[in-house]
Protein backbone atom coordinates (compact mmCIF):
# COMPACT_ATOMS: atom_id res chain seq x y z
CA UNK A 1 0.00 0.00 0.00
CA UNK A 2 1.00 3.76 -0.72
CA UNK A 3 0.05 6.63 1.19
CA UNK A 4 -0.16 9.78 0.75
CA UNK A 5 -0.30 11.85 4.72
CA UNK A 6 -0.83 15.21 4.44
CA UNK A 7 -0.01 16.78 7.29
CA UNK A 8 3.28 16.72 9.31
CA UNK A 9 2.59 17.99 12.64
CA UNK A 10 1.63 16.09 15.71
CA UNK A 11 -0.63 13.25 14.74
CA UNK A 12 0.89 13.10 11.29
CA UNK A 13 4.72 12.67 12.74
CA UNK A 14 3.08 9.75 15.27
CA UNK A 15 1.70 8.52 12.10
CA UNK A 16 4.97 7.72 10.45
CA UNK A 17 6.83 6.16 13.64
CA UNK A 18 4.07 3.82 14.19
CA UNK A 19 3.43 2.90 10.42
CA UNK A 20 7.39 2.55 10.38
CA UNK A 21 7.06 -0.46 12.53
CA UNK A 22 4.67 -2.24 10.22
CA UNK A 23 5.16 -4.46 7.17
CA UNK A 24 1.93 -3.43 5.17
CA UNK A 25 3.01 -0.07 3.72
CA UNK A 26 4.67 0.42 0.64
CA UNK A 27 5.59 3.58 0.83
CA UNK A 28 4.59 6.53 2.72
CA UNK A 29 4.79 10.17 1.08
CA UNK A 30 4.59 12.61 4.03
CA UNK A 31 3.86 16.04 2.87
CA UNK A 32 3.33 19.27 4.30
CA UNK A 33 2.92 23.18 4.05
CA UNK A 34 6.44 23.53 5.54
CA UNK A 35 8.77 20.86 3.14
CA UNK A 36 11.46 21.49 6.35
CA UNK A 37 8.58 20.12 8.77
CA UNK A 38 7.92 16.46 6.30
CA UNK A 39 11.36 16.13 6.10
CA UNK A 40 11.93 16.00 10.14
CA UNK A 41 9.49 13.77 10.16
CA UNK A 42 11.19 11.04 7.64
CA UNK A 43 14.67 12.01 9.20
CA UNK A 44 13.47 11.51 12.46
CA UNK A 45 12.85 7.66 11.15
CA UNK A 46 16.51 6.52 11.29
CA UNK A 47 17.17 3.84 9.06
CA UNK A 48 13.44 2.35 9.38
CA UNK A 49 12.59 5.78 7.35
CA UNK A 50 13.29 3.55 3.71
CA UNK A 51 9.53 3.60 3.18
CA UNK A 52 8.91 7.31 3.61
CA UNK A 53 9.99 10.42 1.30
CA UNK A 54 8.75 13.89 2.56
CA UNK A 55 7.13 16.58 -0.08
CA UNK A 56 5.60 19.93 -0.08
CA UNK A 57 1.85 20.55 -0.86
CA UNK A 58 -0.70 23.28 0.57
CA UNK A 59 -3.77 21.30 1.79
CA UNK A 60 -6.09 23.78 0.69
CA UNK A 61 -4.71 23.46 -2.88
CA UNK A 62 -6.86 20.48 -4.35
CA UNK A 63 -5.62 20.15 -7.97
CA UNK A 64 -1.95 20.24 -6.17
CA UNK A 65 -2.91 17.50 -4.27
CA UNK A 66 -4.45 15.58 -6.90
CA UNK A 67 -1.50 15.70 -8.80
CA UNK A 68 0.77 14.77 -6.02
CA UNK A 69 -1.51 11.47 -4.98
CA UNK A 70 -1.40 10.47 -9.27
CA UNK A 71 2.59 11.33 -9.66
CA UNK A 72 3.12 9.09 -6.39
CA UNK A 73 0.93 6.38 -6.96
CA UNK A 74 -0.80 6.60 -3.74
CA UNK A 75 -3.35 4.62 -3.09
CA UNK A 76 -5.12 6.40 -0.09
CA UNK A 77 -4.75 9.71 1.15
CA UNK A 78 -4.46 9.82 5.06
CA UNK A 79 -5.30 13.34 6.26
CA UNK A 80 -3.67 14.75 9.64
CA UNK A 81 -4.82 18.06 8.66
CA UNK A 82 -6.79 20.17 10.68
CA UNK A 83 -11.06 20.30 9.49
CA UNK A 84 -10.13 23.47 7.57
CA UNK A 85 -8.61 21.45 5.13
CA UNK A 86 -10.61 18.03 4.68
CA UNK A 87 -12.95 18.92 1.74
CA UNK A 88 -10.25 19.87 -0.49
CA UNK A 89 -8.23 16.53 0.58
CA UNK A 90 -11.81 14.71 0.17
CA UNK A 91 -12.38 16.09 -3.31
CA UNK A 92 -8.64 15.93 -4.24
CA UNK A 93 -8.79 11.65 -3.87
CA UNK A 94 -11.88 11.47 -5.19
CA UNK A 95 -10.56 13.24 -8.16
CA UNK A 96 -7.52 10.93 -8.19
CA UNK A 97 -9.14 8.15 -7.75
CA UNK A 98 -7.80 7.03 -4.30
CA UNK A 99 -9.26 6.13 -1.17
CA UNK A 100 -9.49 8.21 1.56
CA UNK A 101 -9.34 8.48 5.59
CA UNK A 102 -9.91 11.17 8.09
CA UNK A 103 -10.04 12.04 12.11
CA UNK A 104 -11.73 14.89 11.82
CA UNK A 105 -15.17 15.52 9.46
CA UNK A 106 -16.15 18.86 7.35
CA UNK A 107 -17.07 21.94 9.47
CA UNK A 108 -20.45 22.61 10.92
CA UNK A 109 -21.92 25.98 11.04
CA UNK A 110 -24.70 27.12 13.62
CA UNK A 111 -28.47 26.89 12.61
CA UNK A 112 -28.68 31.02 11.56
CA UNK A 113 -31.48 31.89 14.19
CA UNK A 114 -32.06 29.09 16.75
CA UNK A 115 -28.25 27.66 17.76
CA UNK A 116 -28.90 26.19 20.80
CA UNK A 117 -31.89 24.04 19.42
CA UNK A 118 -31.59 22.84 15.85
CA UNK A 119 -28.31 22.18 13.86
CA UNK A 120 -27.73 23.89 10.81
CA UNK A 121 -24.57 22.42 8.65
CA UNK A 122 -23.65 19.35 10.51
CA UNK A 123 -20.48 17.82 11.11
CA UNK A 124 -19.58 16.13 8.05
CA UNK A 125 -22.71 17.17 6.09
CA UNK A 126 -20.26 18.31 3.08
CA UNK A 127 -18.77 14.60 3.04
CA UNK A 128 -21.73 12.64 3.05
CA UNK A 129 -23.10 14.94 0.29
CA UNK A 130 -20.64 13.27 -1.97
CA UNK A 131 -21.28 9.52 -0.91
CA UNK A 132 -23.13 8.78 -4.18
CA UNK A 133 -19.91 9.74 -6.04
CA UNK A 134 -18.20 7.58 -3.63
CA UNK A 135 -20.12 4.79 -4.48
CA UNK A 136 -19.88 5.15 -8.21
CA UNK A 137 -16.27 5.61 -7.76
CA UNK A 138 -15.72 2.02 -5.88
CA UNK A 139 -13.41 4.01 -3.38
CA UNK A 140 -14.01 4.19 0.00
CA UNK A 141 -13.95 7.31 2.24
CA UNK A 142 -13.23 6.22 5.73
CA UNK A 143 -13.95 9.32 7.71
CA UNK A 144 -13.24 10.17 11.70
CA UNK A 145 -10.73 7.11 11.84
CA UNK A 146 -8.98 8.97 14.61
CA UNK A 147 -9.31 8.26 18.86
CA UNK A 148 -12.77 10.44 18.89
CA UNK A 149 -13.88 9.86 16.72
CA UNK A 150 -12.51 6.32 15.45
CA UNK A 151 -11.59 3.80 17.96
CA UNK A 152 -14.99 5.00 19.94
CA UNK A 153 -17.41 4.31 17.18
CA UNK A 154 -15.87 0.74 17.02
CA UNK A 155 -16.69 0.44 20.17
CA UNK A 156 -20.10 1.49 20.05
CA UNK A 157 -20.21 -1.18 17.39
CA UNK A 158 -18.57 -4.02 19.24
CA UNK A 159 -21.24 -3.15 21.94
CA UNK A 160 -24.58 -3.14 19.32
CA UNK A 161 -22.68 -6.69 17.80
CA UNK A 162 -21.54 -8.71 20.87
CA UNK A 163 -22.38 -7.03 24.49
CA UNK A 164 -26.56 -6.03 23.83
CA UNK A 165 -29.67 -7.07 22.19
CA UNK A 166 -30.70 -3.29 22.86
CA UNK A 167 -29.23 -0.14 23.45
CA UNK A 168 -30.79 2.73 25.06
CA UNK A 169 -28.07 5.47 25.64
CA UNK A 170 -24.21 5.35 23.99
CA UNK A 171 -22.06 8.41 25.44
CA UNK A 172 -18.73 8.87 24.33
CA UNK A 173 -16.64 10.11 27.60
CA UNK A 174 -13.34 11.79 27.30
CA UNK A 175 -10.98 12.45 30.58
CA UNK A 176 -7.66 12.40 31.60
CA UNK A 177 -4.85 13.62 34.42
CA UNK A 178 -2.50 15.32 32.07
CA UNK A 179 -0.86 17.92 33.48
CA UNK A 180 2.20 20.19 31.50
CA UNK A 181 5.20 21.20 34.10
CA UNK A 182 5.87 24.97 33.73
CA UNK A 183 2.41 26.54 31.63
CA UNK A 184 -0.62 27.30 33.35
CA UNK A 185 -2.65 26.82 29.71
CA UNK A 186 -0.96 24.40 27.59
CA UNK A 187 -3.42 22.34 25.32
CA UNK A 188 -2.77 18.87 24.79
CA UNK A 189 -4.21 18.79 21.29
CA UNK A 190 -4.92 21.69 18.66
CA UNK A 191 -6.09 24.59 20.05
CA UNK A 192 -7.80 25.26 16.82
CA UNK A 193 -9.81 22.27 16.78
CA UNK A 194 -10.55 22.27 20.63
CA UNK A 195 -12.21 25.60 20.04
CA UNK A 196 -13.96 24.80 17.34
CA UNK A 197 -15.45 21.97 19.08
CA UNK A 198 -15.85 23.14 22.31
CA UNK A 199 -17.83 26.54 21.54
CA UNK A 200 -20.06 25.10 18.96
CA UNK A 201 -23.25 24.11 20.28
CA UNK A 202 -23.21 20.62 20.67
CA UNK A 203 -24.96 18.01 19.13
CA UNK A 204 -27.12 15.38 20.97
CA UNK A 205 -29.49 12.19 19.32
CA UNK A 206 -32.53 10.83 20.44
CA UNK A 207 -34.40 8.32 18.39
CA UNK A 208 -38.12 10.20 17.43
CA UNK A 209 -36.32 13.70 17.94
CA UNK A 210 -33.21 13.09 15.48
CA UNK A 211 -30.33 15.51 15.70
CA UNK A 212 -30.67 18.30 17.99
CA UNK A 213 -28.44 21.16 19.58
CA UNK A 214 -28.15 22.27 23.63
CA UNK A 215 -25.74 25.41 24.63
CA UNK A 216 -21.49 25.07 24.79
CA UNK A 217 -20.69 22.72 28.12
CA UNK A 218 -24.60 21.57 28.67
CA UNK A 219 -25.63 18.47 30.82
CA UNK A 220 -22.13 18.60 33.09
CA UNK A 221 -21.79 15.00 34.77
CA UNK A 222 -18.91 13.41 36.80
CA UNK A 223 -17.39 10.50 35.55
CA UNK A 224 -14.76 7.90 37.22
CA UNK A 225 -12.46 7.23 34.39
CA UNK A 226 -10.13 3.54 34.89
CA UNK A 227 -6.42 2.98 35.36
CA UNK A 228 -6.29 5.59 38.31
CA UNK A 229 -7.60 8.52 36.29
CA UNK A 230 -10.48 9.18 38.89
CA UNK A 231 -13.82 11.56 38.69
CA UNK A 232 -14.19 14.11 36.13
CA UNK A 233 -16.71 15.85 35.13
CA UNK A 234 -17.62 16.20 31.70
CA UNK A 235 -19.77 18.29 29.63
CA UNK A 236 -21.58 17.77 26.04
CA UNK A 237 -19.28 19.15 23.43
CA UNK A 238 -19.78 19.06 19.38
CA UNK A 239 -18.14 15.82 18.09
CA UNK A 240 -18.63 13.67 15.03
CA UNK A 241 -19.64 10.52 16.95
CA UNK A 242 -23.25 11.69 17.64
CA UNK A 243 -23.44 12.06 13.85
CA UNK A 244 -22.10 8.76 12.67
CA UNK A 245 -23.14 6.65 15.50
CA UNK A 246 -27.05 6.64 14.65
CA UNK A 247 -26.37 5.96 10.87
CA UNK A 248 -25.26 2.60 11.56
CA UNK A 249 -26.04 1.64 15.33
CA UNK A 250 -29.97 1.34 16.99
CA UNK A 251 -29.39 3.39 20.10
CA UNK A 252 -32.16 5.69 21.46
CA UNK A 253 -29.87 8.22 22.39
CA UNK A 254 -26.06 9.43 21.64
CA UNK A 255 -24.12 11.79 23.40
CA UNK A 256 -20.22 13.45 23.42
CA UNK A 257 -18.73 14.48 27.10
CA UNK A 258 -15.84 15.64 27.01
CA UNK A 259 -13.79 16.13 30.58
CA UNK A 260 -12.49 19.57 30.74
CA UNK A 261 -12.83 20.99 33.68
CA UNK A 262 -13.67 24.54 35.20
CA UNK A 263 -10.42 26.28 34.45
CA UNK A 264 -10.28 25.22 30.43
CA UNK A 265 -13.69 25.64 30.06
CA UNK A 266 -13.26 29.30 31.81
CA UNK A 267 -10.40 29.90 29.20
CA UNK A 268 -12.70 28.96 26.01
CA UNK A 269 -15.66 31.27 27.10
CA UNK A 270 -12.67 34.63 27.64
CA UNK A 271 -11.78 33.54 24.33
CA UNK A 272 -15.01 33.51 22.89
CA UNK A 273 -16.11 36.93 24.87
CA UNK A 274 -13.05 38.39 23.32
CA UNK A 275 -13.91 37.12 19.83
CA UNK A 276 -10.46 35.51 19.74
CA UNK A 277 -12.02 32.49 18.71
CA UNK A 278 -13.22 33.75 15.57
CA UNK A 279 -11.46 32.39 11.94
CA UNK A 280 -12.57 35.42 10.47
CA UNK A 281 -9.41 37.69 9.55
CA UNK A 282 -9.28 40.95 11.10
CA UNK A 283 -6.56 44.07 10.03
CA UNK A 284 -3.59 44.49 12.38
CA UNK A 285 -0.63 46.79 11.86
CA UNK A 286 2.64 45.29 10.74
CA UNK A 287 6.46 45.87 10.26
CA UNK A 288 5.18 46.62 6.74
CA UNK A 289 1.73 47.67 6.79
CA UNK A 290 -1.56 46.64 7.58
CA UNK A 291 -1.94 42.04 7.66
CA UNK A 292 -4.87 39.87 7.57
CA UNK A 293 -4.25 37.57 10.80
CA UNK A 294 -7.02 35.14 11.96
CA UNK A 295 -7.38 35.68 16.15
CA UNK A 296 -7.74 31.89 16.21
CA UNK A 297 -4.36 31.70 14.30
CA UNK A 298 -3.00 34.34 16.48
CA UNK A 299 -3.90 32.51 19.70
CA UNK A 300 -2.47 29.16 18.48
CA UNK A 301 0.61 30.80 17.50
CA UNK A 302 0.74 31.91 21.05
CA UNK A 303 0.39 29.10 22.95
CA UNK A 304 3.03 26.35 22.96
CA UNK A 305 2.97 23.56 20.28
CA UNK A 306 1.02 20.42 21.44
CA UNK A 307 3.42 17.95 19.86
CA UNK A 308 6.11 19.26 22.02
CA UNK A 309 5.00 19.23 25.07
CA UNK A 310 5.33 15.43 25.99
CA UNK A 311 8.40 15.89 28.27
CA UNK A 312 6.60 17.90 30.20
CA UNK A 313 3.42 16.22 30.81
CA UNK A 314 2.81 13.71 32.82
CA UNK A 315 -0.21 11.31 33.38
CA UNK A 316 -2.99 9.45 30.97
CA UNK A 317 -5.32 10.07 28.53
CA UNK A 318 -8.80 7.41 27.97
CA UNK A 319 -10.95 7.37 25.12
CA UNK A 320 -14.02 5.50 25.77
CA UNK A 321 -17.73 4.40 25.09
CA UNK A 322 -20.27 3.90 27.44
CA UNK A 323 -23.38 1.75 26.67
CA UNK A 324 -26.35 0.87 28.42
CA UNK A 325 -29.01 -1.21 27.71
CA UNK A 326 -29.74 -4.94 28.13
CA UNK A 327 -28.98 -7.95 27.58
CA UNK A 328 -30.60 -11.65 27.74
CA UNK A 329 -33.23 -9.21 29.65
CA UNK A 330 -31.55 -8.05 31.98
CA UNK A 331 -30.34 -4.30 32.34
CA UNK A 332 -26.70 -4.06 31.34
CA UNK A 333 -23.90 -0.94 31.59
CA UNK A 334 -20.51 -1.43 30.11
CA UNK A 335 -17.70 1.49 29.25
CA UNK A 336 -15.06 0.37 26.81
CA UNK A 337 -11.73 2.71 26.65
CA UNK A 338 -8.36 3.07 25.59
CA UNK A 339 -6.08 4.52 27.94
CA UNK A 340 -2.23 5.88 27.02
CA UNK A 341 0.36 6.40 29.74
CA UNK A 342 2.35 9.65 28.23
CA UNK A 343 5.66 8.11 29.98
CA UNK A 344 4.99 5.03 27.77
CA UNK A 345 4.26 7.52 24.75
CA UNK A 346 7.47 9.09 25.25
CA UNK A 347 9.44 6.42 26.24
CA UNK A 348 7.85 4.28 23.50
CA UNK A 349 7.81 6.35 20.39
CA UNK A 350 8.74 10.03 21.08
CA UNK A 351 5.12 11.15 21.14
CA UNK A 352 2.78 12.82 23.81
CA UNK A 353 0.19 10.54 24.78
CA UNK A 354 -3.02 12.28 23.35
CA UNK A 355 -1.65 12.89 20.00
CA UNK A 356 -0.36 9.14 19.44
CA UNK A 357 -3.66 7.94 21.05
CA UNK A 358 -5.18 9.54 18.03
CA UNK A 359 -2.58 8.55 15.32
CA UNK A 360 -2.46 4.85 16.22
CA UNK A 361 -6.32 4.55 14.98
CA UNK A 362 -5.90 5.20 11.25
CA UNK A 363 -2.94 3.26 11.27
CA UNK A 364 -4.86 0.35 12.28
CA UNK A 365 -7.90 1.11 9.88
CA UNK A 366 -4.65 1.93 6.59
CA UNK A 367 -3.17 -2.31 7.95
CA UNK A 368 -6.96 -3.88 8.03
CA UNK A 369 -7.66 -2.05 4.65
CA UNK A 370 -3.82 -3.35 3.12
CA UNK A 371 -4.81 -6.75 3.72
CA UNK A 372 -8.55 -7.08 3.08
CA UNK A 373 -9.93 -7.07 6.39
CA UNK A 374 -11.70 -3.91 5.82
CA UNK A 375 -13.23 -2.81 2.59
CA UNK A 376 -16.37 -1.15 1.30
CA UNK A 377 -17.06 1.79 -0.95
CA UNK A 378 -18.55 5.22 -0.39
CA UNK A 379 -18.75 7.61 2.37
CA UNK A 380 -18.28 5.41 5.77
CA UNK A 381 -17.93 5.61 9.20
CA UNK A 382 -15.98 3.30 11.54
CA UNK A 383 -18.72 2.39 13.12
CA UNK A 384 -19.74 0.93 9.32
CA UNK A 385 -17.19 -1.97 9.67
CA UNK A 386 -16.85 -4.99 11.38
CA UNK A 387 -15.76 -4.14 14.79
CA UNK A 388 -13.42 -7.18 16.03
CA UNK A 389 -10.70 -7.41 13.55
CA UNK A 390 -9.58 -3.38 14.49
CA UNK A 391 -9.76 -3.96 18.42
CA UNK A 392 -7.62 -7.63 17.63
CA UNK A 393 -5.11 -5.64 15.33
CA UNK A 394 -5.26 -2.53 17.92
CA UNK A 395 -4.24 -5.45 20.61
CA UNK A 396 -1.68 -6.31 18.43
CA UNK A 397 -0.09 -3.03 18.22
CA UNK A 398 1.13 -3.18 21.55
CA UNK A 399 -1.91 -1.06 22.88
CA UNK A 400 -4.53 -3.15 24.38
CA UNK A 401 -8.19 -1.99 25.15
CA UNK A 402 -10.63 -2.57 28.15
CA UNK A 403 -14.06 -3.22 28.78
CA UNK A 404 -15.49 -2.13 32.85
CA UNK A 405 -18.89 -3.52 33.65
CA UNK A 406 -20.52 -0.21 35.67
CA UNK A 407 -23.64 -2.99 37.24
Amino acid sequence: MRVLLVGAGGVGTAVTRIAARRDFLTHMVVADYDLARAEAAVDALGESGARFSARQVDASDREAVRRLLVDQRCDVLLNATDPRFVMPLFRAALDAGAHYLDMAMSLSAPHPSRPYEECGVKLGDEQFALARRWEQSGRLALVGMGVEPGLSDVFARYAADELFDDIEEIGIRDGANLTVEGYDFAPSFSIWTTIEECLNPPVVYEKGRGWFTTAPFSEPEVFDFPEGIGPVECVNVEHEEVLLIPRWVQARRVTFKYGLGDDFIAKLKTLHELGLDATAKVTVPGDGGPVRVSPRDVVAACLPDPAGLGDRMTGKTCAGTWVKGTRDGAAREVYLYHVVDNEWSMREYGSQAVVWQTAVNPVVALELLATGAWSGAGVLGPEALPPRPFLDLLTDYGSPWGLRDEA
